[in-house]
């Protein structure tokens, strides 16, 4: 990349840092809370909404039955966050659920974990960012107008701000976030001010509508069921809880103490502004429907297509605040960006988890790699292609991408806590002391309370949400799972043909006789130089090599070579059907084929041009016998270079680029990012 391009590039994403100041990137607890619970903190904006959409199946009756779903989810958060504070003291390494269900469970449990998880991110970039793009809306016709298009132009921005930094970007995230918080508990404290107080009559937009039921007076396992999918959308406040636990190696020291205390932090503001939202929702009397359009009754006839239905917060600030005023739009603004940036939690937790991976083989190694501001660049840039498509897909729409939504977390919060029960399991058939087995079986009855609990959860959700769209989550996760099995087989196949034996090698035993070949095609100054490198290897038989597709210029070579008196013989391969490749390959291979022990090395005279469409004016018979040759056993392949004119710019740019860019040198070793030497083309 040239110094015309390095430009935008550090403008974007900034100065290359140097490795050995990785901890100058760490999080104080003020910084992690917005950076690694943002998704759960900002799921409150849409969670409400959720579960009233699905209890409006049965028409406003069934609403007075949310009060009792959020005292179950608030249940499920207090149990989720006490399990993942023992994880975090017990496994601080950043593994996270992936490490636990590994080390307790197995390889094949690790990587369910790891599937589930690899999927939910993605899932929470696009369901953040739709539901970010719908708040925004409400204020702003021409967003919701063109959603995809926004939420990829969002998409596109929290991928820059992020491949700056995690430090960098936990800044730019804080300040929205405390807003938010901060706008949800004064809604919540002016409301209750102004209904238990004053006495003031406070109605939504929504509360003259009526609901037209899609199946009146529900009862026995009907009703049942709707209230478990009720409580299962409801249960999308607790995506996220796990980033933190996955994030441990990010925070300042003491790492464990730090994300234990933000963790407790997150699940007491998460559950706060949860039942505060449903509190004023039922005070409200908002009204949401799943078909707004047909299902929503304004009068006597429905509210028609050109309605949009606004998200449950939006209609409780109005209710609360008054539509124009000034915390109204405030919090406004703070949901539509805190939602944005609650897809800040994945672009955390894809690329550690993905680097994790990587380092473990089940990934390509690319993904442990970090970029020029020490974070993992290739992860940033797969997830938010992946979220990308995924929004394109479902058309940036919420409540459709919702129903995928949360299968993964409870597949890993259900493992990973089960896996958390081994471990105690484990360590008190070794421990002795009586405070310790004390403290030990303490832990272990959470984490056994929290296995029980979010598996029948996940029982719940798969029963509720499969045919709703979970079955496309599970499918995520399964090809997930074959891939990351494919590469580490692959990994494990490559490393065992690679690995250097204890005695002699055949590799290592020097052949009986080196064969040289030059290939040409006519006599200039690339074959000359060929010709006098391959003298200077003072191979045991040395000849020129040469196909026969034109008899003219065959015989013009042979009258040139012999009127210069070359001393190396020129050997001539007849093509009748002028083809260059196959007749050199079967030469080269008879050569094999005569003398096994020997090694046959073939010189290749190659041009080195500077510019990309020079490549297109010589001929690529030489690169594709190269490309034939590397699979062929025995065979050793040299390039020759030589240098055009044009390759002096190209030499130029490469040597600016060399001090343009050396902060960034550093990735994962000294040599790993030098500067590429001008690129070659094949000889004529």
């Amino acid at each position: 990349m040239s110094k015309l391009t390095d430009v935008p590039k550090r403008i974007l994403i900034g100065r290359a840092l140097r490795s050995d100041r990785l901890g100058e990137t760490l999080l104080p607890k003020r910084i992690a809370l917005p950076v690694f619970a943002s998704d759960p903190l900002s799921s409150v904006a849409y969670a409400p909404g959720e579960v009233l959409l699905v209890l409006s199946i049965a028409g406003v009756s069934a609403y007075h039955f949310s009060p009792w779903i959020a005292v179950a989810v608030v249940v499920l958060m207090f149990t989720v966050v006490a399990s993942y504070r023992q994880n975090v003291h017990a496994y601080p390494s950043g593994g996270g659920d992936y490490e636990v269900a590994t080390t307790n469970l197995g390889p094949r449990a690790g990587l369910t974990v790891a599937s589930a998880l690899l999927v939910d991110y993605v899932l929470t970039v696009a369901v953040s960012i739709a539901s970010g793009i719908e708040n925004l809306g409400s204020a702003i016709p021409f967003v919701v107008e063109h959603k995809v298009l926004c939420a990829s132009a969002v998409i596109v921005l929290l991928t820059l701000m992020n491949l700056r930094g995690v430090r960098e970007s936990g800044k730019l995230f804080a300040i929205p976030t405390y807003v938010f918080v901060g706008g949800v508990f004064i809604m919540i404290a002016w409301g209750a001010f102004r209904g238990l107080v004053l006495g003031d009559t406070m109605r939504a937009p929504t509360a003259g509508f009526h609901i037209k039921a899609e199946h009146q007076g529900l009862a026995g396992f009907a009703l049942v069921f709707l209230l478990l999918r009720a409580f299962s959308s409801g249960c999308a406040a607790l995506t996220g809880v796990e980033a933190i636990s996955n994030g441990v190696p990010a925070f300042r020291k003491p790492k464990s103490k730090n994300a234990a205390t933000t963790l407790a932090l997150m699940g007491l503001l998460a559950v706060t502004m949860f039942c505060g939202i449903i509190a004023l929702a039922m005070t409200t009397k908002v009204r949401m429907a799943e078909h707004p359009a047909t299902d929503l009754i304004n009068g006597s006839t429905p509210v028609g297509s050109g309605y949009v239905q606004n998200p449950v917060i939006s209609q409780v600030a109005e209710a609360v605040f008054g539509k124009g005023s000034f915390l109204f739009v405030l919090l406004a603004a703070a949901t539509a960006l805190v939602l944005f940036l609650a897809a800040n939690t994945a672009y955390n937790g894809f690329p550690l988890l993905g680097s994790i991976l990587a380092q473990d083989r089940y990934l390509p190694r690319q993904l442990h790699t970090r970029g020029d501001r020490l974070a993992f660049s290739n992860g940033i840039v797969l997830l938010a292609g992946a979220a990308a498509l995924l929004v394109v897909i479902y058309g940036a729409d919420s409540t459709r991408l919702i129903q995928l939504y949360i299968v993964g977390v409870f597949v890993s919060f259900t493992l990973s806590q089960t896996g958390m029960v081994r471990h105690w399991n484990r360590h008190l058939a070794a421990e002795k002391d009586p405070a310790k087995r004390s403290h030990m079986i303490r832990s272990r009855a959470i984490n056994a309370f929290g296995a029980f609990f979010t598996g029948l959860v996940l029982v719940v959700v798969l029963v509720t949400k499969f045919t709703h769209g979970a079955w496309v989550a599970l499918l995520g996760m399964v090809i997930f799972y074959a891939t990351m099995t494919a590469i580490r087989k692959h990994y494990d196949r490559v490393a065992e043909e690679i690995a250097a034996p204890e005695g002699p090698a055949d590799d290592m035993v020097r052949p009986s006789r080196v064969h040289s070949v030059v290939l040409i095609s006519k006599i200039h100054r690339p074959t000359l130089r060929a010709l006098a490198y391959a003298r200077l290897m003072r191979s045991d038989t040395l000849e020129a090599l040469t196909v026969n597709v034109d008899p003219a210029e065959t015989k013009a070579l042979r009258e040139e070579w012999e009127r210069r008196g070359i001393d190396v013989p020129l050997k001539v391969l007849d093509s009748p059907y002028r083809e260059i490749t196959r007749p050199v390959i079967e030469y080269v291979k008879s050569l094999r084929k005569e003398s096994p022990r020997d090694a046959v090395s073939v010189i290749i005279p190659e041009y080195v041009v500077g510019h990309w469409y020079e490549h297109l004016l010589h001929n690529q018979s030489a690169l594709r016998l190269k490309g034939r040759l590397l699979f062929t056993p025995g065979i050793m392949v040299t390039s020759v270079p030589y240098q055009l004119q044009s390759s002096e710019a190209a030499k130029l740019r490469a040597r600016k680029r060399q001090e343009w860019s050396a902060p960034g040198a550093v990735r994962r070793g000294p040599a790993a990012e030098r500067p590429k030497e001008p690129t070659t083309a094949a000889e004529d």
